[in-house]
């Protein structure tokens, strides 16, 4: 009879279970793909003491337990063990195909993965409170909410590949972020029809942004997102059937320069109906605009809003100019424009339109929503805007 094998305390040490001549425990196992793997530990069972100048383990035992009970609940035990920038590696490898913004987010994303601790952690060991940590820094680098809130959603994403691969069971990054850091976010807001018009009137009327006054009437009475304004070209405008034909956006950075991509959805290809005004408007766009250069955008030419060297505009030129507008306004008036940008006068064109009680789908179609939700949302804010005016005229 084979004599049982004993460590050097004596104890009988079970099937797989050997000790290392340097006292580490070794524990021998066949995983679910009959691969040999190997677990280690300086202690047998969790009373024992590390030897001095040894890190801190689990015992061999309970590694033993994790390992069974991931067998019986058929988890990868390799593929746990992938660091997390490995797993939001393999996610991204699984849509290679994406926009160039998308693409920048996910290097964003990669970047800070690799500068912060919780990239090199293996996503089996990753708790809940670890990815709140890793939120709680993220804003004391200064980070915004809503980065930091889609950056979440993209490693929750990331966590429930693993969950569905069977690498991990439960998903650290389900929590709530506003339970962790206050939304600092600022609400989008519509102007009212005073501020409106009075935006309008200045605008007109100052010497030096007057020539900005049909662009900003535009994003007024079209609604359109500003890269969808940038990337408009002189064939995009349908003065016969009276509409503006969304099928492209206009976009730069630093990388790549100028390029055009898709809408940001496919339900932001469209055609935006045009009143009378917008039309004037585009009809001396046309009729102004600097000479253009003969330049060729991924196909597109003729670009309409161009600045004074006759390149076409892009989102961080209207950016600055509302910035500086807003501030000489609200230095010549006493009653100040909330914070303005060019998104602030596409809300603005979408609560007009739901306070006037526009059909909800075709208002979702005017702006380009991907769900009939976001656009529900402005008839909720309408209504209570024009019932706190109802009330007070009847009321007053």
């Amino acid at each position: 009879m084979n004599e049982k094998r004993r460590d050097n305390k004596g104890r009988v040490l079970k099937n797989g279970e050997s000790q290392r001549k340097d006292g580490r425990y070794l524990y021998k196992y066949v995983d679910a793909f009959g691969e040999t793997q190997y677990a280690y530990s300086w202690k047998l069972v969790a009373t024992d003491n590390v030897p001095k100048g040894k890190r801190d383990c689990i015992s061999l035992r309970e590694m033993e337990q994790e390992i069974r009970r991931d067998r019986e609940d058929g988890i990868d035990t390799t593929g746990k063990k992938m660091t997390l920038c490995q797993l939001y590696t393999k996610q991204n490898e699984q849509r290679a195909n994406v926009k160039k913004g998308t693409q920048n987010q996910r290097k964003q994303l990669m970047r800070i993965l690799k500068e912060d601790k919780l990239g090199s952690r293996s996503i089996d060991t990753i708790k809940p409170s670890d990815a709140k940590e890793w939120a709680l820094r993220m804003k004391e680098q200064g980070y915004a909410y809503q980065t930091i809130n889609n950056h979440k959603r993209t490693l929750k994403a990331s966590f429930y590949i693993a969950i569905q691969d069977d690498y991990i069971r439960k998903n650290p990054f389900d929590f709530k972020l506003n339970e962790v850091i206050e939304n600092d976010t600022e609400p989008k807001i519509a102007l009212t029809e005073e501020q409106e018009k009075a935006l309008l009137l200045f605008v007109k009327t100052d010497k030096i942004y007057q020539k900005y006054y049909d662009d900003v009437l535009i994003l007024l009475k079209t609604g359109l997102r500003i890269s969808e304004l940038c990337g408009l070209t002189v064939t995009d405008i349908d003065f016969i059937n009276e509409v503006v034909v969304i099928d492209h956006q206009l976009l730069k950075n630093k990388e790549v320069g100028y390029y055009i991509e898709t809408p940001k959805t496919k339900s932001g290809i469209r055609q935006v109906p045009l009143s009378q005004e917008a039309i004037q408007a585009f009809q001396r766009v046309m009729k102004n605009r600097p000479t253009p250069q003969p330049i060729v955008i991924d196909g597109y030419t003729d670009f309409l809003f161009l600045n004074q060297k006759g390149y076409p505009k892009v989102a961080i030129d209207y950016s600055t100019l509302f910035s500086r507008l807003v501030e000489k306004y609200n230095k010549c008036h006493e009653t100040s424009l909330p914070h303005t940008t060019p998104h602030t006068l596409r809300h603005t064109f979408c609560t007009k339109l739901a306070q006037r009680n526009m059909n909800p789908k075709d208002l979702q179609y005017i702006m380009g929503h991907s769900s009939i939700n976001i656009t529900m949302n402005w008839y909720a804010h309408a209504s209570i805007d024009s019932a706190k005016t109802e009330v007070k005229r009847l009321i007053a």
